[in-house]
């Protein structure tokens, strides 16, 4: 066993004790009939922005956008490469490309391996470096040895993104519409804010539902055209109150199998000041460390959000596998919603 005791409020082990994918274990085959159902009009909705949004460093200056580039073929570079080259009667022109990518600069989903803490699990009284359910970083969740191999060693050998890839990701999904009730301004929307606007719109949460959050500030992202101000940013739409414990334990009685924002955090950051003795993001901590629930950043829900306002609907399906990467702590994807 590789911990004694598991972090208050958490539900390690709840999936038995190697699980990897947490609350992704409700999204179960019948949640994915209940989202089939969801389909009435044939319609599809892109959930994701361009690779290369939101442009620059502003949102984080650790991660930067895609660069593109291609192979050498000879003396050649392999893009509008005339195969006549190789042979005269042959009539192709090929082109190849590569990227080198951020897996967390836009759309995204973060893995489990992403965020974990410092807990004493094994009652020693010294505070380990854990992720979600007890896997243990430097022997699961492999970094590199020092800042010179930044490049080798990179692994997380357990929680990495290819085991939410392997579910496939679908199922029945919901909305709940931050910005028709706030605005763009920047708002903390805590526990009693976010339970007005579900009454309000008459959005139920049941356990598996996939849980998707409108606030406008991808619509904020694409303005600024690849050019952001970090100041607006800093400065825009609605954000969940990460400090506010009855959100958190709204999170988790509610049963959401996975939580998604268009905005940069799904929660607030920096969040509110919380001592000396606190996560720097609590929604992280809460989320990916002790319930095992993924988390999905920088989505365009914006032609979704308008067209359920307008239908009067707020359920839709939704498939949204990360890639199948091994090892990684975070994926781009590609999400399709269908009404």
């Amino acid at each position: 066993m590789r911990w004694k005791h598991r972090p208050e409020g958490s539900n390690w082990g709840e999936f038995g004790p190697d699980d990897e994918l947490g609350r992704l274990n409700l999204l179960t085959p019948d949640k994915v009939l209940q989202g089939v159902a969801e389909v009435r009009e044939g319609r599809s909705f892109c959930l994701s922005l361009p690779l290369d949004y939101p442009g620059g460093n502003a949102l984080n200056r650790l991660r930067h956008p895609p660069r593109r580039f291609t192979s050498g073929r000879g003396d050649k570079l392999n893009y509008n490469f005339e195969l006549q080259r190789i042979n005269p009667a042959f009539t192709d022109v090929v082109s190849d490309d590569a990227v080198l990518l951020y897996t967390q600069y836009s759309t995204q989903w973060d893995a489990l391996s992403h965020v974990g803490a410092l807990f004493d699990a094994d009652g020693d009284g010294v505070a380990e470096p854990l992720y979600y359910n007890g896997w243990r970083a430097g022997e699961h969740i492999r970094g590199p040895a020092g800042h010179e191999d930044a490049l080798e060693g990179v692994n997380a050998e357990r929680l990495g993104i290819e085991k939410m890839a392997e579910t496939a990701v679908s199922g029945r999904a919901l909305l709940i519409d931050l910005q028709k009730h706030c605005g763009h301004e920047r708002v903390l929307v805590d526990h009693a804010r976010l339970q007005q606007i579900m009454l309000a719109d008459g959005v139920v949460v049941e356990p598996g539902d996939m849980v998707c959050l409108y606030t406008g500030f991808a619509d904020v992202v694409l303005g600024m055209g690849r050019q952001p101000d970090a100041k607006t940013l800093e400065n825009s739409c609605a954000v969940l109150d990460g400090r506010d414990p009855a959100l958190l334990q709204w999170i988790s009685d509610s049963g959401l199998s996975v939580l998604i924002a268009d905005n940069y955090a799904v929660e607030a950051y920096p969040a509110r000041d919380g001592g000396s003795c606190c996560a720097a993001l609590p929604l992280h901590e809460h989320c990916l460390f002790k319930l095992g629930i993924h988390l999905g950043e920088l989505w365009y829900l914006t032609e979704l959000a308008h067209y359920l306002r307008q239908s009067g609907r707020y359920r839709f399906l939704l498939s949204a596998p990360p890639l199948r990467l091994p090892g990684a702590v975070g994926s781009p994807v590609s999400p399709v919603a269908l009404v």
